[in-house]
Protein backbone atom coordinates (compact mmCIF):
# COMPACT_ATOMS: atom_id res chain seq x y z
CA UNK A 1 0.00 0.00 0.00
CA UNK A 2 1.21 3.60 -0.81
CA UNK A 3 2.10 6.03 1.88
CA UNK A 4 -0.72 8.89 1.19
CA UNK A 5 -3.36 5.83 1.41
CA UNK A 6 -2.28 4.49 4.20
CA UNK A 7 -2.06 7.84 5.59
CA UNK A 8 -5.70 8.46 4.47
CA UNK A 9 -6.46 4.89 6.04
CA UNK A 10 -5.06 6.01 9.32
CA UNK A 11 -6.85 9.62 9.84
CA UNK A 12 -10.33 7.86 8.49
CA UNK A 13 -9.47 5.54 11.01
CA UNK A 14 -9.22 7.79 13.62
CA UNK A 15 -12.27 9.88 12.43
CA UNK A 16 -14.51 6.81 12.74
CA UNK A 17 -13.46 6.06 16.54
CA UNK A 18 -16.46 6.68 18.75
CA UNK A 19 -17.83 9.08 15.70
CA UNK A 20 -20.94 11.12 17.12
CA UNK A 21 -20.26 13.92 14.55
CA UNK A 22 -18.98 13.72 10.86
CA UNK A 23 -21.54 11.96 8.14
CA UNK A 24 -19.77 10.48 5.00
CA UNK A 25 -19.76 13.94 3.28
CA UNK A 26 -18.32 15.75 6.15
CA UNK A 27 -15.68 12.53 6.09
CA UNK A 28 -15.37 12.89 2.63
CA UNK A 29 -14.55 17.12 2.93
CA UNK A 30 -12.12 16.60 5.48
CA UNK A 31 -10.23 13.96 4.22
CA UNK A 32 -10.06 15.70 0.50
CA UNK A 33 -11.88 12.49 -0.81
CA UNK A 34 -14.97 11.52 -2.60
CA UNK A 35 -17.63 9.66 -1.09
CA UNK A 36 -17.20 6.50 -2.98
CA UNK A 37 -13.72 6.15 -1.72
CA UNK A 38 -14.94 6.92 1.99
CA UNK A 39 -17.48 3.60 1.35
CA UNK A 40 -14.41 1.63 -0.11
CA UNK A 41 -12.50 2.21 3.21
CA UNK A 42 -14.82 1.74 5.33
CA UNK A 43 -15.65 -1.84 3.13
CA UNK A 44 -11.23 -2.17 3.63
CA UNK A 45 -12.32 -2.15 7.51
CA UNK A 46 -15.41 -4.21 7.55
CA UNK A 47 -13.50 -7.12 5.55
CA UNK A 48 -10.73 -6.75 8.30
CA UNK A 49 -12.42 -7.39 10.99
CA UNK A 50 -14.19 -3.96 12.25
CA UNK A 51 -17.31 -4.17 13.26
CA UNK A 52 -19.01 -0.86 11.72
CA UNK A 53 -21.57 0.47 13.44
CA UNK A 54 -24.40 3.46 11.93
CA UNK A 55 -26.13 6.31 14.61
CA UNK A 56 -28.26 8.03 12.41
CA UNK A 57 -25.96 9.68 9.89
CA UNK A 58 -22.77 8.94 11.47
CA UNK A 59 -20.76 5.64 10.74
CA UNK A 60 -18.14 4.62 13.36
CA UNK A 61 -16.29 2.01 13.88
CA UNK A 62 -17.22 -0.28 17.14
CA UNK A 63 -14.23 -0.31 20.02
CA UNK A 64 -15.67 -3.87 20.70
CA UNK A 65 -13.85 -4.91 17.17
CA UNK A 66 -11.28 -7.86 17.36
CA UNK A 67 -7.71 -6.62 17.60
CA UNK A 68 -9.10 -2.64 18.31
CA UNK A 69 -7.78 -2.59 21.21
CA UNK A 70 -3.86 -3.28 20.29
CA UNK A 71 -4.32 -1.18 16.80
CA UNK A 72 -5.46 1.69 18.76
CA UNK A 73 -2.96 1.86 21.35
CA UNK A 74 -0.26 1.83 18.13
CA UNK A 75 -1.79 4.70 16.14
CA UNK A 76 -3.09 6.90 19.04
CA UNK A 77 -2.37 9.69 21.14
CA UNK A 78 -4.06 12.05 23.42
CA UNK A 79 -4.23 15.28 22.59
CA UNK A 80 -1.76 16.30 25.22
CA UNK A 81 0.73 13.18 23.89
CA UNK A 82 0.12 14.70 20.39
CA UNK A 83 1.37 18.09 21.57
CA UNK A 84 4.29 16.97 23.58
CA UNK A 85 5.64 14.69 20.42
CA UNK A 86 4.60 17.96 18.04
CA UNK A 87 7.03 19.74 20.57
CA UNK A 88 9.43 17.71 20.53
CA UNK A 89 9.49 17.18 16.62
CA UNK A 90 10.10 21.16 16.63
CA UNK A 91 13.10 20.74 18.70
CA UNK A 92 14.76 18.65 15.91
CA UNK A 93 17.36 20.50 14.29
CA UNK A 94 16.08 21.92 10.44
CA UNK A 95 18.69 20.63 8.54
CA UNK A 96 17.79 16.86 9.88
CA UNK A 97 15.12 15.19 7.26
CA UNK A 98 13.52 13.41 8.91
CA UNK A 99 11.80 16.09 10.51
CA UNK A 100 9.59 17.22 8.20
CA UNK A 101 8.56 13.50 7.48
CA UNK A 102 7.66 12.95 11.37
CA UNK A 103 5.72 16.34 10.96
CA UNK A 104 4.04 15.06 8.00
CA UNK A 105 2.80 11.86 9.28
CA UNK A 106 1.67 13.38 12.77
CA UNK A 107 0.07 15.78 11.31
CA UNK A 108 -2.01 13.58 8.98
CA UNK A 109 -3.43 11.76 11.19
CA UNK A 110 -4.02 14.66 13.88
CA UNK A 111 -5.48 17.83 12.97
CA UNK A 112 -3.71 20.71 13.71
CA UNK A 113 -6.50 22.59 14.85
CA UNK A 114 -6.06 20.29 17.93
CA UNK A 115 -2.58 20.71 18.64
CA UNK A 116 -3.11 24.46 17.97
CA UNK A 117 -5.75 24.55 20.50
CA UNK A 118 -3.61 23.06 23.28
CA UNK A 119 -0.96 25.11 22.44
CA UNK A 120 -2.24 28.12 21.98
CA UNK A 121 -4.34 30.24 24.80
CA UNK A 122 -6.06 33.35 25.20
CA UNK A 123 -7.24 35.73 22.85
CA UNK A 124 -4.46 34.87 20.12
CA UNK A 125 -6.24 31.45 19.96
CA UNK A 126 -9.16 32.37 17.07
CA UNK A 127 -6.45 34.04 15.04
CA UNK A 128 -4.41 31.16 14.59
CA UNK A 129 -7.26 28.81 14.44
CA UNK A 130 -8.26 31.18 10.71
CA UNK A 131 -4.53 30.74 9.68
CA UNK A 132 -4.73 27.29 10.33
CA UNK A 133 -7.49 27.11 8.01
CA UNK A 134 -6.24 29.55 5.36
CA UNK A 135 -3.24 27.57 5.09
CA UNK A 136 -5.51 23.93 4.95
CA UNK A 137 -7.80 25.71 2.05
CA UNK A 138 -4.95 27.68 0.47
CA UNK A 139 -6.80 30.66 0.71
CA UNK A 140 -5.48 34.58 1.47
CA UNK A 141 -6.25 36.10 4.17
CA UNK A 142 -6.69 39.91 5.98
CA UNK A 143 -4.21 40.70 9.19
CA UNK A 144 -6.94 43.13 10.50
CA UNK A 145 -4.65 45.78 13.08
CA UNK A 146 -1.25 44.26 12.85
CA UNK A 147 1.21 46.01 14.87
CA UNK A 148 4.45 46.54 12.92
CA UNK A 149 7.98 46.25 15.18
CA UNK A 150 9.51 48.87 12.59
CA UNK A 151 7.71 52.46 13.79
CA UNK A 152 5.00 50.75 15.77
CA UNK A 153 2.46 51.14 12.92
CA UNK A 154 -0.53 49.72 12.69
CA UNK A 155 -2.30 48.60 9.10
CA UNK A 156 -3.90 45.36 7.59
CA UNK A 157 -2.07 43.16 5.63
CA UNK A 158 -3.26 40.93 2.69
CA UNK A 159 -1.26 38.05 2.89
CA UNK A 160 -1.25 34.56 1.46
CA UNK A 161 -0.12 32.36 4.91
CA UNK A 162 1.94 28.87 4.08
CA UNK A 163 3.42 27.90 7.77
CA UNK A 164 4.30 28.54 11.21
CA UNK A 165 7.45 28.62 13.15
CA UNK A 166 7.17 26.95 16.42
CA UNK A 167 4.41 26.82 18.92
CA UNK A 168 2.31 29.37 16.28
CA UNK A 169 4.29 32.27 17.71
CA UNK A 170 5.20 33.46 14.02
CA UNK A 171 3.60 32.81 10.69
CA UNK A 172 5.73 32.46 6.80
CA UNK A 173 3.17 34.71 4.68
CA UNK A 174 3.41 35.88 1.41
CA UNK A 175 3.15 39.39 1.35
CA UNK A 176 0.76 40.49 -1.66
CA UNK A 177 1.71 44.35 -0.73
CA UNK A 178 5.68 43.75 -1.10
CA UNK A 179 5.51 40.47 -3.12
CA UNK A 180 8.14 39.05 -0.72
CA UNK A 181 7.88 35.98 1.99
CA UNK A 182 7.50 37.15 5.43
CA UNK A 183 7.08 36.38 8.88
CA UNK A 184 4.64 37.52 10.44
CA UNK A 185 3.89 37.95 15.06
CA UNK A 186 0.87 36.04 15.46
CA UNK A 187 0.81 38.17 18.93
CA UNK A 188 0.66 41.45 16.83
CA UNK A 189 -2.47 40.36 14.37
CA UNK A 190 -5.42 42.02 15.91
CA UNK A 191 -7.78 40.01 13.72
CA UNK A 192 -7.54 37.27 10.64
CA UNK A 193 -10.39 37.50 8.15
CA UNK A 194 -10.39 34.83 5.56
CA UNK A 195 -10.84 36.09 2.12
CA UNK A 196 -12.68 34.01 -0.61
CA UNK A 197 -9.66 34.64 -2.78
CA UNK A 198 -7.46 31.10 -3.48
CA UNK A 199 -3.39 31.41 -3.34
CA UNK A 200 -2.24 33.12 -6.48
CA UNK A 201 1.66 33.11 -5.56
CA UNK A 202 2.10 29.40 -4.74
CA UNK A 203 5.06 29.41 -6.56
CA UNK A 204 6.66 31.68 -4.84
CA UNK A 205 6.38 30.53 -1.12
CA UNK A 206 9.47 29.77 0.29
CA UNK A 207 10.27 29.71 4.57
CA UNK A 208 12.98 32.51 4.97
CA UNK A 209 16.23 31.91 6.75
CA UNK A 210 16.37 31.60 10.54
CA UNK A 211 19.56 31.57 12.45
CA UNK A 212 20.34 29.86 15.68
CA UNK A 213 19.60 33.48 17.54
CA UNK A 214 15.22 33.08 16.03
CA UNK A 215 16.58 36.21 13.48
CA UNK A 216 15.04 35.85 10.15
CA UNK A 217 16.26 37.38 6.87
CA UNK A 218 17.30 36.97 3.47
CA UNK A 219 21.00 37.51 3.63
CA UNK A 220 23.32 35.47 5.58
CA UNK A 221 26.51 36.51 7.09
CA UNK A 222 29.31 34.23 8.91
CA UNK A 223 30.30 35.14 12.47
CA UNK A 224 33.18 33.23 14.25
CA UNK A 225 33.36 33.50 18.47
CA UNK A 226 35.40 32.39 20.45
CA UNK A 227 33.73 31.49 23.93
CA UNK A 228 34.30 30.90 28.02
CA UNK A 229 32.69 28.35 29.98
CA UNK A 230 29.67 30.92 31.13
CA UNK A 231 29.19 32.10 27.30
CA UNK A 232 29.34 28.38 25.80
CA UNK A 233 26.65 27.10 28.62
CA UNK A 234 24.42 30.04 28.18
CA UNK A 235 24.65 29.67 24.17
CA UNK A 236 23.29 26.07 24.67
CA UNK A 237 20.63 26.52 26.79
CA UNK A 238 19.19 30.01 25.59
CA UNK A 239 20.16 29.33 21.95
CA UNK A 240 19.98 25.45 21.57
CA UNK A 241 20.56 25.15 17.62
CA UNK A 242 23.78 27.18 18.01
CA UNK A 243 25.40 23.58 19.49
CA UNK A 244 25.77 22.39 16.40
CA UNK A 245 28.12 25.11 15.26
CA UNK A 246 30.00 24.85 18.19
CA UNK A 247 33.71 23.11 18.70
CA UNK A 248 35.83 22.92 21.64
CA UNK A 249 39.01 24.27 21.48
CA UNK A 250 40.27 22.51 24.91
CA UNK A 251 41.22 24.65 28.34
CA UNK A 252 37.34 25.92 28.53
CA UNK A 253 37.28 27.14 25.47
CA UNK A 254 34.90 26.63 22.52
CA UNK A 255 34.33 27.94 18.84
CA UNK A 256 31.32 29.42 17.28
CA UNK A 257 31.22 29.06 13.63
CA UNK A 258 27.95 30.37 12.33
CA UNK A 259 25.53 31.87 9.76
CA UNK A 260 23.73 34.52 10.95
CA UNK A 261 20.49 36.50 9.19
CA UNK A 262 21.53 39.85 10.91
CA UNK A 263 23.78 40.97 13.97
CA UNK A 264 21.01 42.07 16.30
CA UNK A 265 20.54 38.31 18.00
CA UNK A 266 23.88 37.68 18.12
CA UNK A 267 25.25 40.75 19.16
CA UNK A 268 22.88 41.02 22.28
CA UNK A 269 23.98 38.05 23.32
CA UNK A 270 27.73 38.98 22.75
CA UNK A 271 26.89 42.37 24.78
CA UNK A 272 25.99 40.76 27.56
CA UNK A 273 28.99 38.46 28.08
CA UNK A 274 31.83 40.61 26.34
CA UNK A 275 34.20 39.45 29.40
CA UNK A 276 33.65 35.80 28.22
CA UNK A 277 33.44 35.92 24.53
CA UNK A 278 36.26 36.78 21.72
CA UNK A 279 34.66 38.30 18.10
CA UNK A 280 37.07 36.08 15.70
CA UNK A 281 37.38 37.63 12.45
CA UNK A 282 33.89 39.13 11.52
CA UNK A 283 34.33 42.98 11.67
CA UNK A 284 30.33 43.27 11.07
CA UNK A 285 29.84 42.32 13.97
CA UNK A 286 32.62 44.25 16.06
CA UNK A 287 31.21 47.62 14.18
CA UNK A 288 27.70 46.77 15.68
CA UNK A 289 28.28 45.82 18.99
CA UNK A 290 30.39 49.46 18.96
CA UNK A 291 27.75 51.56 17.74
CA UNK A 292 25.28 49.22 19.78
CA UNK A 293 27.33 50.14 23.06
CA UNK A 294 27.63 53.99 22.17
CA UNK A 295 23.81 54.17 21.41
CA UNK A 296 23.14 52.98 24.53
CA UNK A 297 25.74 54.28 26.88
CA UNK A 298 24.71 57.07 28.80
CA UNK A 299 26.67 60.24 28.88
CA UNK A 300 28.66 61.88 31.48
Amino acid sequence: MDQPKLERLLRLMKLLTANTTYNVDQLAERLQMSRRTVYRYIDTFREAGFVIKKSGDCIRLDKESPHFRDISQLVHFTEEEAVILKNAIENIDDTNMLKQNLKRKLYSVYDNKTLADTVVRGKNAPNIRRLIEAIEQERQAVLHGYLSAHGGGVRDRRVEPFAFTTNYVQVWCYDLESHTNKLFKTSRIGSVELSEAAWEHQEAHSEGFIDAFRMHGGARRRVRLELGTLAYNLLCEEYPLAERDVKPLGRGRWSLDTEVAGMAGVGRFVVGLLDDIRIVDSPELTGYIREYIAANTPKM
